[in-house]
């Protein structure tokens, strides 16, 4: 998984600074589309709103003609994992809803996502998501100078195991983030601790568990895009781009100032 050796961009406090602008940014939009989310509007209504946030404050969409990719946010529904392509799709009480939102500052990214629950959701799509996003946090503390990469996908793995039979997706995984969306390292969910590039003041990454109520295993639909679980059962998916800093990690993407 690691024997592959590349350079991974190390950043000066003036970037991180700019991520941070980015990652404001991107709150500032999934905030914005968490409250819009509700029964009886469409994904295309929310990614309408998501272009003309970014818009507002003078930032770029990620997303938008990534690869091909025709939106600013990605909108996944229950059994969709990531990827999803905002359309007519109808949201529904009962319906979990992952949002995956980017933006660019001058050229410096910053990546994030969050699950919302449409309505009222049963109680165990309700755990599967607070499970997920616990998962997440766990990862985050552990993007801190001195430790292993593979100490973040440990520290994921664990939570979720740790929580009940969930799937731990391991197909789709975190990155390194910057000048790029998608960078070198890549960031797995699972994993031993221990190995790896040892994080150092200066990288960024975007940490995104994704986790399923049944199977992890995964399929990408015919739009060529969304990526559903294979034996339809909902999936969550929460993600922060974190700075490791020389006081700890630094989440360059949520609305208040963290550091863990």
């Amino acid at each position: 998984m690691f024997g592959k050796r590349q350079r991974i961009e190390i950043k000066n406090t003036e970037q991180i600074a700019l991520m941070r602008e980015a990652g404001v940014v991107v709150a500032t939009t999934l905030e914005t589309l968490r409250q819009a989310a509700v029964p009886g509007v469409t994904t295309a209504d929310l990614d309408a709103i998501a272009r003309r946030v970014i818009a507002e404050h003078n930032a770029t969409p990620s997303f938008l003609g990534y690869h091909g990719f025709p939106a600013v946010i990605c909108t996944s529904v229950n059994s969709a994992v990531v990827h999803g392509i905002p359309d007519d799709t109808v949201l529904r009480d009962g319906d979990l809803l992952s949002i995956d939102c980017g933006a660019i500052v001058q050229g410096w990214h910053g990546d994030a996502a969050l699950t919302v629950p449409i309505g009222t959701v049963s109680d165990d799509v309700a755990r599967l998501s607070e499970v997920t996003r616990e998962a997440m946090w766990a990862g985050l503390r552990q993007a801190r100078a001195g430790n292993r990469l593979s100490d973040i996908g440990h520290a994921i793995e664990n939570v979720i195991r740790g929580a009940g039979s969930y799937g731990v997706v391991e197909e789709y995984v975190g990155h390194g983030i910057g000048s790029q969306m998608h960078m070198y390292p890549s960031v797995p969910n699972y994993g031993r601790p221990g190995e790896g590039p040892t994080l150092e003041v200066g990288m960024a990454l975007a940490i995104e568990p994704m986790a399923t109520l049944g199977s992890a295993t995964v399929r990408v639909l015919d739009d060529e895009w969304t990526v559903a679980t294979d034996d339809d059962s909902t999936a969550a998916h929460w993600e922060h781009t974190v700075a490791i800093t020389a006081d700890g990690p630094w989440v360059l993407t949520a609305l208040e100032e963290i550091r863990l």
